[in-house]
């Protein structure tokens, strides 16, 4: 066998072993609401093109193992072949596009205007990345955010990491937390901040991941469809202490939650 038949079926190998990576059960169990369309976009692109890299190799070997002929005339292509290729790979990605932008903007909310009406059963959430502690702000009883400036007021050690500004009524009975505590079945609504480089907020088991800019606020939510604590990780490279940056969502019932509210002052 030629060296470049067995490089090519070495890489028909490494696509079955591609294929045989994208079955479901190599990601983590789907916790949220957009899980399975998520993981359908997945295993559709992975089932397209990793059969495609297969059925390539396939004719390339084909073609490798034809015994040339001293008389045979030079080929010059299809150009029936190459439009109808090119065709077909363009209407391919752009059904990606569309069907990844619609997924993508089911996830991205508008932004909330002033005075706008809460949704019943939403949990509003504030999201800081901050090196290297996620921190995760809920408002209390009033329902509002208290104003922050971490130029001024920001103080970790003193329980401050955020800066809240202590003259605002508003931020007195906000909760903040380490960890992102939420009800099961309830949408979470995220305002995700950071402080200093840009963080990135991932949540393999919700299929989440939305990065947090200094200066920005970006709104994104997900509904978590199963009781139980999923990890929490920094996807963006923000530092020498970025292994730290770890945390989890405890998904809660709708009792439990409550309860924890009211351990912490929110009731």
């Amino acid at each position: 066998m030629s060296r470049a038949l067995r490089l090519v079926l070495l890489l028909i190998v490494a696509g079955c072993a591609y294929l045989f990576l994208a079955h479901p059960y190599w990601f983590p169990a789907g916790a949220s609401a957009s899980s399975a369309s998520i993981d359908h976009q997945f295993r559709v692109a992975f089932w397209i093109f990793g059969v495609l890299f297969i059925v390539g190799h396939l004719v390339l070997i084909f073609v490798l193992s034809k015994k040339p002929h001293v008389d045979s005339n030079v080929s010059h292509g299809s150009w029936r072949l190459e439009v109808t290729w090119t065709l077909a790979v363009t209407v391919i990605f752009f059904w990606f596009n569309v069907s990844g932008e619609h997924l993508w903007s089911s996830m991205m909310p508008a932004e909330k205007q002033a005075g706008e009406i809460e949704v019943a059963g939403e949990i509003e959430v504030e999201v800081t990345g901050a090196q290297f502690q996620w921190y995760f702000r809920y408002p209390g009883a009033d329902g509002v955010f208290g104003r922050t400036d971490a130029g001024k007021f920001a103080k970790p050690d003193e329980g401050n990491p955020l800066g809240i500004d202590p003259s605002d009524p508003a931020g007195r009975d906000d909760i903040l937390s380490t960890s992102l505590v939420v009800p099961v079945g309830h949408t979470v609504r995220l305002q995700l901040r950071a402080q200093d480089v840009i963080h990135s907020l991932f949540i393999p088991a919700m299929r989440f991941k939305q990065d947090t800019v200094p200066g920005m606020e970006i709104q994104s939510h997900f509904t978590p469809t199963r009781i139980g604590s999923y990890e929490i990780a920094c996807a963006e490279l923000c530092g020498m202490g970025h292994y730290r940056m770890r945390s989890v969502v405890r998904v809660l019932s709708e009792e439990d939650f409550a309860v924890w509210l009211k351990q912490h002052g929110s009731l």
